[in-house]
């Protein structure tokens, strides 16, 4: 009977308590927090309102506001955007707001209050006056205009070319010439805040200054003078009084569950201990796996994004160059003591400056496996763009099998073959291992990078393109690559449909260089047969010939002419005819024995499957048949 009266009278207090709420909230819900975006922000009561928050009616039209992720309290004009609310001072019916981007001069050049509730108003009504912007050339220095001619406005500047805001207070005589007029308004000569004011309803002077409040009336359209009146803030309910039986009893109820939950932490408190002291060992070694896991997982988040003073703090003011090319260039940095960086900074008069940006992040962003290289973060600070990667201190393969650099150290024919595998399945997994097939289309020794211990990379997504693995075949409008490795139908398609294959050529390509130590077509050497490597080498294999290049151990001869013939597989002039990746990964890892020699690559007749599309030769005499 006890326990009954004590549950009863439990849930009588917070019934009482939760009808208490809804009926105060139900009689209150336009009542407006003080300060419902941050402590610093901004009172918002009538006219204003919040949405997501409170009803409509609650407000008056055009008086809507909301908070941002940042705490911060928005207003949108229409035809104007949005600018963030400063401050609201509600007996003189006006409000001072700034630009969220930082320009507020680029609003000011667009300013349109005709479809808003809101005038143009001043804390100074009487200092106003006109306001004329230039677009001025700064390419010339002995042009640059002198500070006192006018305010130089840097946020709505351009490289060469700078914008100005001169008032009819200016010097005349100013040469204007390479100047061009934006725009002349009407504005505050400083352009901290633009201050606006309204009308309509007018409850300052009725109601904010004598300390009241202001609301619509009931069963208000919101429209006409008599729509709003003024009410003093009720006080505030007091909590529902419990007689002093189920007073005693609600302190008996919360002193029991005190004293349970108190003896139930101390329970599991020695439970633990004695579960810690029982397995401590295992624990350590499962906690130390998952710290590592943790560690790998960290690796492979997201890129960040830095601003450009970050990229010139982690490059220390661009201090080390470590190359230059077309993009731009690549500086080393440092994020910490222990982690190197490689940042490019790329140039911005580039016409696909701002495509290649964009492929890099979405591309190579998104993506994780250990023969691609990491992108660590991005700057897309204005016009200034910025990718930053993991530092690989070997640089790129093109310098180890170009260079003429008898300090550098040569690659052995078994650590040639591990890279030509490592950079197989590098391109395996953008063709197969992602939710989206990834070309890369600039598949070439300049864009392997290798780390510490030789482990190949692929790097520079900027040509890349993503497809669905449904498609067998892509449209593209004009070529892409580099000359000597594009495959013959991105030029055209009379040799057949652009394709993941078309990354299989350009590795094919770079795989003969790898075996010669040359470049594929050379207009240097001697003799003119060997001008073009790749047919020269086919011709010498097809003939028995060994092959002349260097052999310095035993086994280095059987490692050469399976990369080769690998190499001759995939420069097909038809892409029917070559292996996919999966397959050349396949020939690679396995046996020269299991390799024949395939057709000649540099024959123009048509593609040994064009009259059987299943034909059943095999690429590879040892390999299982896959589809593609």
């Amino acid at each position: 009977m006890q326990t009954s009266m004590v549950f009863v009278s439990f849930f009588l207090f917070f019934a009482v308590a939760i009808s208490s709420s809804k009926l105060a909230a139900t009689k209150n819900e336009c009542m407006l927090p003080s300060k419902p975006c941050s402590n610093d922000g901004p009172d918002i009561r009538f006219p204003f309102w919040i949405k997501g928050q409170h009803p409509e009616h609650c407000g008056y039209p055009g008086f809507a506001v909301s908070c941002t992720s940042m705490k911060q309290t928005l207003l949108k004009l229409p035809f104007s955007g949005s600018f963030f609310v400063r401050s609201i001072n509600y007996a003189s019916q006006t409000l001072a707001l700034y630009d969220p981007d930082g320009c507020l001069p680029q609003k000011l050049l667009h300013l349109n209050l005709s479809a808003s509730p809101f005038l143009r108003g001043s804390q100074q009504p009487d200092y106003e006056e006109q306001i004329t912007f230039l677009n001025c050339s700064a390419t010339e220095p002995e042009r640059d205009i002198p500070s006192y001619y006018g305010t130089l406005i840097s946020c709505l500047g351009v490289p060469r070319r700078q914008v100005y805001a001169f008032s009819y207070l200016s010097p005349l005589g100013l040469p204007l010439s390479f100047c061009k007029k934006i725009k002349t308004i009407d504005v505050l000569y400083l352009f901290s805040d633009l201050t606006l004011s309204w009308s309509q309803p007018s409850c300052g002077s009725t109601c904010e200054v004598n300390g009241s409040y202001c609301r619509l009336k009931n069963n208000s359209n919101r429209s006409g003078p008599e729509t709003t009146e003024c009410f003093t803030l009720p006080k505030s309910t007091p909590p529902p009084v419990l007689d002093t039986s189920a007073k005693n009893v609600l302190t008996g109820v919360i002193t029991g569950v005190i004293i349970g939950f108190f003896l139930f932490v101390v329970a599991m408190m020695i439970s633990i201990k004695h579960y810690h002291e029982y397995k401590s060992d295992k624990i350590e070694k499962q906690n130390q796996v998952r710290i590592l896991k943790f560690l790998d997982d960290y690796k492979a988040l997201k890129p960040s994004r830095y601003t450009f003073a970050d990229i010139k703090r982690i490059t220390n003011q661009f201090k080390e160059k470590l190359g230059q090319g077309g993009y731009g260039s690549v500086y080393k940095g440092k994020l910490s003591n222990e982690i190197l960086v490689a940042v490019k900074v790329l140039i911005n008069n580039s016409t696909r400056d701002g495509e290649d940006f964009i492929n890099e992040v979405a591309t190579i962003g998104t993506i994780h496996h250990i023969n691609v290289v990491r992108l660590v973060g991005f700057c897309a600070d204005g016009y200034r763009r910025a990718l930053v990667y993991e530092f690989l201190p070997n640089e790129s393969l093109e310098k180890f099998i170009f260079s003429r650099n008898t300090k550098r150290p040569l690659l052995g024919w078994e650590k040639l073959q591990d890279i030509a595998i490592g950079i197989a399945k590098g391109i395996e997994y953008l063709h197969q291992g992602c939710e989206l097939r990834i070309l890369h289309f600039d598949i070439k020794p300049h864009n392997i990078l290798l780390d510490d211990n030789f482990n190949p990379k692929i790097s520079d997504f900027g040509l890349a393109k993503l497809f669905s693995k449904d498609e067998s075949a892509i449209s593209m409008t004009a070529a892409r690559g580099t000359i000597g490795y594009i495959a013959p139908e991105v030029f055209s398609r009379n040799f057949g449909h652009v394709s993941h294959k078309s990354d299989v050529y350009s590795f094919g390509i770079m795989l003969l260089e790898m075996v010669g130590g040359r470049k594929n077509i050379d207009s240097t050497v001697e003799n003119s047969s060997q001008v073009y490597f790749s047919q020269w080498i086919y011709n010498h294999l097809s003939h028995g010939k060994e092959l002349e290049i260097r052999i310095d151990e035993d086994g280095d001869a059987s490692i050469a002419k399976k990369l080769t013939i690998v190499a001759l597989w995939c420069i097909q002039w038809y892409p029917v005819d070559r292996p996919s990746m999966k397959v050349v990964v396949q020939m690679l890892e396995g046996d020269r024995e299991s390799l024949i020699m395939p057709p000649n690559p540099f024959d123009s007749t048509m593609p040994s499957n064009t009259k059987a599309i299943n034909s059943e030769r095999p690429l590879c005499m040892k390999l299982p048949i896959i589809s593609e």
